[in-house]
């Protein structure tokens, strides 16, 4: 088939970047929010406080998902750029070595010494650059997200996770809160987990027990302070 007839591959490795935000922010906006919920409603008498507090976790969080992730996003792009840069420095002071480090990167690969050579120097000669960077250094445009694009879906991702456990309490009556938000809470880390791995590509049961595991884990530590250390509030 001709290369004008070929078309480009959708894989999944594109999405890495906004999906590893999305699934943190929603992810950490229900445990973070049911946990916070649980542990405030063990300690409490009223539906006050308990929505006060989730309020006030929603927000929080939001902003310390974002101000994280993007600073986080942001110190790996340096990174990046850098090493970049100290390339570039390289290919221009001493081409010889690159072209030798590149060939011995694809011998490791399984090539033989005179078609690895080969195969440098041509791409050398096409983009010297974004060979050594995709090959050498391992940085792709695929794997590599976007700082503000990260902070903004990470924020995002938090407040609708987080917005579920709180509009359960909002809509729960006192007596029933706990195990209503923790049942629910749970049903929604299974829903999440499952589309993040089917978005992502992997097994299903694998990913939705993960985010349940942990989830559980936190949601009922968190509750068992709460009843620990609980007074009326």
């Amino acid at each position: 088939m001709g290369s004008s007839t070929m078309q480009a591959e959708n894989h999944r490795t594109q999405r890495v970047g906004w999906l590893r935000a999305a699934v943190l922010g929603a992810n950490d906006g229900i445990v973070s929010t049911a946990s916070l919920i649980l542990g405030v409603a063990a300690a409490s008498t009223t539906q006050g406080p308990v929505l006060v507090a989730g309020l006030a976790g929603l927000v929080a969080g939001a902003m310390s998902m974002a101000a994280g992730e993007y600073v986080s996003v942001s110190s790996q792009s340096d990174t990046e750029r850098a090493d970049i840069e100290r390339e570039k420095i390289e290919l221009a002071t001493d081409a010889v070595r690159e072209h030798a480090e590149l060939s011995a990167i694809y011998v490791q690969r399984g090539l033989d010494v005179n078609l690895a050579q080969q195969v440098a120097a041509q791409l050398m000669v096409k983009d010297a650059l974004g060979a050594h960077t995709r090959d050498e250094l391992g940085i792709s445009e695929t794997a590599s997200a976007n700082p503000l694009q990260a902070a903004l879906v990470s924020a995002l991702s938090f407040v609708v996770g987080a917005g579920l456990p709180l509009l359960t309490a909002w809509l729960t009556p006192f007596d029933h809160l706990t195990p209503v938000v923790a049942t629910t809470s749970l049903l929604f880390l299974v829903i999440l987990g499952a589309l993040a791995a089917y978005t992502g590509g992997a097994g299903i049961v694998k990913g939705v027990l993960r985010v349940v595991f942990w989830g559980s884990l936190a949601m009922a530590t968190t509750a068992g302070v709460g009843m620990l250390f609980g007074v009326s509030v």
